[in-house]
């Protein structure tokens, strides 16, 4: 297993813990931790016995956002450049802070976000690339970005629009306004909201239970077919589906899942 200097991985009964560990700085993003992000998505997605992540944050707040100090670094690097060069070098350093987030979508095995405290800026960039949110009932959001004169750019604009409607994403981005556990779950954005913060964990760590214990190669597949809807046509979808069980409905994990129900007994699937 990788290490990291601002992650906590674990992997423990195939379900990995991926914990932002700034706690000091309210896990606010420099740029080891959005690197670090990637990095422990790709180990993830090329590691079998991982079936399911769950993404949180340590201490108080899940994320607060980009770190200032990362947004100063940025700007020395790129104005030392000459006009062009200093454009094209900031567009290729936005790409890279993309990136670190669509390695969370992009990743094959089911990522979920579980939030308490403060969920800012790009930390909600950040949960909008994972499968599923849940949150603490302190938890606190805000697509925070125009306050700072900035357009949102890693992935905010672009995934909102799908989970909550266009209508809304405009309004929270035109006035970075703050809301609350229960108007997120309200508009969608997080489908449970628990009491506290034990509760959020446990609750968070049964379904990411009860996911792992299903046919990974299944669960891999329903992950690609609705990343695949994302920019296609229903009829489209339709066709990639069929392609994909074509191929997928003859495995071994088929045949393993109706004989346990046969048999009335959990099935137990290969990694």
């Amino acid at each position: 297993m990788p290490e990291f200097t601002c992650l906590n991985l674990t992997l423990t009964d195939q379900i990995v813990r991926i914990e932002l560990n700034r706690p000091d700085k309210a896990n606010a993003l420099n740029g080891t931790l959005w690197r670090e992000i990637g990095e422990a998505c790709r180990w993830i997605d090329e590691t079998p016995a991982a079936r399911v992540a769950i993404l949180s944050g340590a201490g108080r707040h899940f994320c607060a956002g980009i770190d200032f100090e990362l947004m100063g670094v940025i700007l020395d690097e790129v104005q030392q450049l000459s006009p062009g060069r200093r454009e094209e070098r900031l567009r290729h350093i936005i790409h890279d802070l993309q990136a670190g987030f669509t390695a969370l979508e992009t990743c094959r095995k089911p990522v979920l976000a579980a939030i308490q405290g403060w969920c800012i800026g790009g930390g909600l960039d950040l949960i909008a690339a994972c499968d599923v949110r849940y949150a603490c009932a302190d938890a606190v959001f805000s697509l925070k970005e125009a306050d700072l004169a900035i357009v949102a750019d890693v992935g905010s604009l672009q995934r909102l629009p799908r989970l909550i409607g266009e209508g809304r994403v405009r309004e929270l981005a035109f006035t970075a306004r703050q809301f609350d556990a229960a108007e997120a779950q309200a508009m969608g954005l997080v489908s449970r909201v628990y009491a506290d913060a034990a509760q959020l964990r446990d609750g968070v760590q049964a379904i990411a239970a009860s996911i792992a214990a299903k046919s990974p190669l299944t669960v891999r597949g329903i992950k690609q077919v609705l990343n695949y809807g994302h920019d296609h046509r229903v009829a489209d979808g339709l066709k990639y589906v069929a392609t994909w069980n074509a191929a997928m409905l003859l495995s071994d994990d088929t045949r393993e899942a109706i004989t346990a129900a046969m048999q009335k007994r959990p099935p137990k699937f290969a990694d």
